[in-house]
C-alpha cells in the first residue's frame, strides 16, 4: 500500500539499491553455478518433480549437478538415519539400498556420514540411481570425508541443493534439506536414529505430506535405535526384511544369476551355503577359515552378486 504497486516499489529510491544488489547477486550465483557445472531450476520448472510442490515452503530454486534425467526417475525411496551408525545399521542400509537400486528405484538421501553415505554407496555399487540432497551448495562436498562419494554421485547420480554455489552449512540448512528428501520420496525408511536425529524430521515431514514411512526395528537399549523405535507409535511400517521394504513401493527383488569366482576361499564359502543361509560365525567354522578371510570371501561374493547378507545377519546364496 505504501508504494501503490510493485512498479512503484521498484522506482522508490530507498529500494532501488537493494533491488540492484539482489539482481547482481543472482547474476553472480548463476555465473558461479555455470563454472561448477550446476543447473538452476525455478520452483515451477516442469523439469522438477511435481511432488516438491506439496511442500508448503517449497524451495524457490534448486541447483543440480549430475544426471538431470534422474529428476524424472520413479519410484524414489529415501533411506536415512544417524551419522553414528552401528555395524548393524550399515549392513541393513546396504541390503535395503542395494535391493531397491536393483529393483529400479532411485535411492534418495542426504550424503551425511553413517546411514546416508552407506545408502548412496550401496545404490552406486548396485549400478542403480541415487540422488543426494545437500545442506550446502551442490558443489560443496560435506562432510569433507565424503569428497570421493560426492564426486561419484556427481558423475553417476544427481546432487541437489536449494542453496547457491559455494554456500556453507548453517544450523538450519540440514532440517530444510530433510524436507526436500521427504517430498521427493514416495517412501521414507529410517534405519537408525536417536531421539534427536534429523532423520526423525524427515519422517515427520513425510508423514505430514501423506507419504509412507517405514522404520527398521533396533535393540531397545541402543541409543541409535531409540528414535527409530518410537516411530512405530506414529504408525511407521516395521521393516523386518528386504521384501517388507520393497513391498511398500510395490516392488520385488530383481532376478540376478549369481556368478561365483572359481577356486579359493570364495568357492569354499559358496559350497558351504548349498544347504541354506547360515550365521557368519557358523560359516567361518564350517569352512574352517579365519574370520578375516571368511568375511573377505563373503564380501567378494556379495559384490559379485552371488550371495547376500540378510537383515538378521545370516549369509545366503542370492536367488533373485
Amino acid at each position: 500500500e505504501r508504494f501503490g504497486s510493485a512498479a512503484g516499489a521498484l522506482d522508490d529510491a530507498s529500494l532501488r539499491g537493494r533491488a540492484a544488489e539482489a539482481f547482481a547477486a543472482a547474476d553472480g550465483a548463476l555465473a558461479d553455478g555455470a563454472r561448477c557445472g550446476l543447473t538452476m531450476y525455478a520452483h515451477d520448472d516442469p523439469a522438477l518433480p511435481v511432488e516438491l510442490r506439496d511442500l508448503p515452503d517449497a524451495p524457490p530454486v534448486l541447483w543440480a549437478m549430475g544426471e538431470r534425467a534422474l529428476l524424472r526417475q520413479m519410484p524414489r525411496v529415501a533411506i536415512v538415519g544417524t551419522r553414528r551408525a552401528t555395524a548393524y545399521g550399515e549392513r541393513i542400509t546396504r541390503a535395503l539400498a542395494g535391493a531397491f537400486a536393483r529393483a529400479g528405484a532411485c535411492v534418495v538421501s542426504g550424503m551425511a556420514r553413517g546411514i546416508d553415505a552407506a545408502a548412496h554407496r550401496a545404490a552406486l555399487e548396485a549400478g542403480g540411481p541415487t540422488i543426494a540432497v545437500l545442506g550446502t551448495g551442490a558443489d560443496i562436498a560435506y562432510p569433507p570425508s565424503n569428497r570421493l562419494l560426492h564426486a561419484e554421485i556427481a558423475s553417476k547420480g544427481l546432487l541437489l541443493s536449494e542453496y547457491p554455489p559455494g554456500e556453507r552449512a548453517n544450523g538450519g540448512s540440514f532440517p530444510r534439506r530433510n524436507r526436500v528428501i521427504a517430498a521427493l520420496s514416495a517412501l521414507t525408511i529410517v534405519v537408525e536414529a536417536g531421539r534427536r536425529s534429523g532423520a526423525l524430521i524427515t519422517a515427520s515431514v513425510a508423514n505430514n505430506l501423506g507419504r509412507t514411512v517405514g522404520a527398521v526395528p533396533g535393540p531397545i537399549d541402543q541409543p541409535q535405535s531409540e528414535g527409530t523405535n518410537l516411530l512405530f507409535r506414529d504408525g511407521a511400517h516395521p521393516i523386518t526384511s528386504v521384501e517388507d521394504a520393497l513391498a511398500l513401493l510395490g516392488l520385488t527383488r530383481a532376478v540376478r544369476l549369481p556368478q561365483v569366482v572359481p577356486g579359493g576361499d570364495a568357492a569354499r564359502v559358496w559350497d558351504a551355503l548349498a544347504d541354506g543361509e547360515i550365521a557368519l560365525d557358523a560359516l567361518c567354522a564350517r569352512v574352517a577359515l579365519p574370520a578375516e578371510r571368511c568375511l573377505a570371501a563373503v564380501t567378494a561374493l556379495e559384490l559379485g552378486g552371488a550371495v547376500e547378507c540378510a537383515i538378521t545377519g545370516e549369509v545366503r546364496r542370492r536367488i533373485g
